[in-house]
């Protein structure tokens, strides 16, 4: 396999942990603290990272439905940082995450995982 592509692939695991960790902390708690937004900012970092290898590394063009899966869901995660550092700023630690904020999290998440596995089984099926 292409050392792009592989090493893409080892940090898309990571941008993976570092969201789990972001968005269970969030929902659990449903507050915006240090380490959700440590994590949800670490998770986007390493999303865009993989990403750009994935699409340097591959001799296919970048709109496959994977790629508009991917790309959509990084999308879906950063509008979520986004929400969540806003929260943060705005409404400081100790304020209950508005319900809006707090289901679009769960989504987002949701989305991001089902394009994690379609990229996994792409890989598989091979």
């Amino acid at each position: 396999m292409n050392p792009l592509l592989t090493a893409g692939t080892r940090i898309v695991v990571l941008a993976l942990l570092f969201y789990s960790i972001a968005v269970l902390t969030e929902q659990r708690l449903r507050r915006v603290t240090r380490t959700v937004l440590l994590f949800i900012t670490l998770g986007v970092f390493f999303d865009v990272l993989a990403t750009s290898f994935m699409i340097a590394g591959s001799p296919n063009t970048p709109f496959t439905l994977h790629g508009v899966l991917g790309y959509s869901a990084l999308l879906g995660m950063l509008i979520d940082a986004v929400g969540l550092w806003r929260h943060r700023l705005t409404q400081g630690e100790d304020a209950p995450v508005a319900r809006g904020l707090h289901l679009y999290s769960r989504f987002a998440y949701l989305w991001w995982v089902i394009a994690f596995i379609t990229g996994s089984a792409m890989v598989l099926l091979r």
